[in-house]
């Protein structure tokens, strides 16, 4: 135990075991999956993330060993560790520059974003020393103002390589891209039974694996634009189920961005039009479904079915409308309800 103490000092980090875990120390091989709650202070006690309370929930952290994951510390400190330990670690600026950009990975996770939402196309050291906001004031504070931080870590379970299934987050590059046709087909299973949100899942996951791939590339490469490419469908067929889920502004905000890009996209003019005409934008709505029937005529049976649709909706809302104004009124000259308004006129 002094001998590990030793060489953690050296290395600038003091370790104190708040409570002694079990049985011997596990070997941490590279491929080891790791799970604890973590807490993180700054050294005068400030708390800024605790995986108790992420996104207002407790999920423990997931780590594969040996992944690269941007803060090496926590796999240098996990590994001195055994299953139910719990210990601080105090580490020195040079283990904790890259937390600010962990954190607000870890943050926009926990409420359901891209984990890379937010984080500009360069290198960590990079934006450490940029300007750029992280969208927490107090992660721009210690991007600023680098220094010491106190993890606070309590191991749950170490599972050794084979005896689980990776997550897509866990996996390599090479591992991602080879999946998610897998999880392209799974998405699909799934939409044909009916289970639109659990579809909208999968292909959300799929869409997120192809977007961290392609922050590594420069837009408008050869590689970026097959990326994007294989991320059109899968975010035409999120936006399928965004439209059955109800969820009509995600949809327009997404099929706009894809028809920012790719101007003849025939299905994401059918179904922002679609999202249009559910939120009452009648003549955005004629818009995109004039281009569809540019872009494709045989289509003018589905569009003047979506049209017709629309107007019904349209006379429908109009109908209740003027039944409401026409009650409003009734009631507004009715004896009684003049004497209210001309007693309350006095005050």
């Amino acid at each position: 135990m002094e001998e590990v103490a030793t060489k953690l000092g050296a290395d600038g980090i003091q370790k104190k075991v708040l409570s002694p875990g079990k049985g011997e120390l596990p070997s941490f091989h590279d491929g080891t999956k790791v799970i604890f709650h973590y807490r993180t202070n700054l050294c005068d006690g400030t708390v800024l993330d605790d995986s108790r309370m992420m996104g207002g929930k407790s999920k423990p952290m997931e780590l594969i060993l040996g992944k690269k994951f941007k803060l090496p510390v926590w796999e240098r400190v996990i590994a001195t560790m055994r299953p139910g330990e719990v210990a601080d670690f105090t580490c020195d600026i040079k283990h904790t520059a890259l937390y600010p950009l962990v954190s607000q990975s870890l943050r926009n996770i926990s409420v359901g974003k891209d984990p890379l939402e937010g984080q500009r196309h360069c290198c960590g050291i990079a934006q450490v020393h940029s300007h750029h906001s992280l969208g927490h004031a107090d992660l721009d504070h210690l991007q600023a103002n680098p220094q010491p931080l106190v993890f606070t870590i309590e191991l749950l379970e170490v599972l050794p390589p084979g005896s689980f299934a990776l997550e897509t987050w866990a996996m390599t590059d090479e591992e991602k891209l080879q999946a998610v046709p897998q999880i392209h087909e799974e998405g699909n299973m799934l939409f044909k039974k009916g289970q639109t949100a659990a579809a909208a899942e999968k292909y959300y996951n799929a869409i997120a694996c192809l977007k961290n791939l392609q922050m590594k590339e420069q837009p408008g490469d050869l590689a970026w634009i097959k990326l994007d490419q294989m991320i059109t469908p899968l975010l035409l067929n999120y936006c399928q189920c965004k439209l059955m889920l109800g969820q009509y502004y995600e949809v327009l905000d997404h099929c706009s961005s894809l028809l920012n890009k790719y101007e003849d996209n025939l299905k994401a003019y059918f179904k922002r039009g679609k999202a249009h005409a559910a939120v009452w934008n009648e003549a955005e709505a004629r818009a995109d479904f004039a281009k569809v029937l540019a872009l494709d005529p045989s289509l003018g049976p589905a569009v003047a079915k979506e049209i017709r649709a629309m107007e019904e909706k349209i006379r429908e809302k109009e109908k209740e409308e003027k039944g409401r104004y026409r009650n409003l009124f009734n009631y507004s000259t009715s004896p009684v309800s003049f004497m209210f308004i001309k007693f309350y006129s006095w005050f």
